[in-house]
């Protein structure tokens, strides 16, 4: 494993433990060896996360929009940014230069995201883990409407096991890994 894909927001949300779960997970992540792959902008929680792991000494790949570059502020200081022509071809680059996918909070966004490369998960696309960084129970309604689309006969069990969910960092990423 080379880099995990880390999928979050725009916005740093309401709460300061969301800022410091980014932090640490970017530090996790540099300790470990690994580059981070990310949406290239240069605010919320994606700068937090880029600026960590810059600061920590780790590769930093952004991949943004064309149109998204001002609206979002692009992060010029990164180890590398991609501009692509769509949010399609976003997602397809970030999932081909990552080998691991974590989503952190965020909004519509960052579950598009998610939901898309758990599809292609589900699909056989690709068989790379996927995790969610449940901060302060942020995701424990999604996780929940997981369950239900399982025991409603909407997901098989295999695929359900797909998202790998922990409120803490290093340990994710250890799941991750394994």
């Amino acid at each position: 494993m080379k880099r995990v894909c880390i999928f979050c927001g725009s916005s740093s949300g309401n709460r300061e433990v969301y800022t410091n779960a980014a932090t640490t997970l970017a530090q996790h992540i540099v300790r470990r060896g690994l580059g981070i792959v990310y949406g290239g902008s240069n605010c919320g929680l994606m700068a937090v996360i880029a600026n960590t792991a810059l600061e920590a000494g780790g590769e930093v790949i952004g991949v943004i929009p064309q149109s998204m570059v001002f609206k979002e502020i692009a992060h010029t200081g990164l180890t590398e940014l991609r501009i692509v022509n769509s949010m399609h071809e976003r997602k397809a680059l970030m999932a081909d230069l990552s080998d691991a996918f974590i989503a952190m909070p965020g909004g519509y966004g960052t579950l598009d995201e998610f939901c898309e490369i758990l599809t292609w998960a589900q699909l056989g696309l690709h068989n790379k883990p996927c995790g969610v960084l449940n901060v302060a129970g942020y995701y424990d309604k999604l996780l929940s409407a997981f369950d239900h689309s399982l025991e409603e006969g909407f997901l098989k069990r295999q695929n359900r096991e797909m998202v790998i969910a922990d409120s803490d960092p290093e340990k994710l990423i250890a799941r991750l890994l394994d």
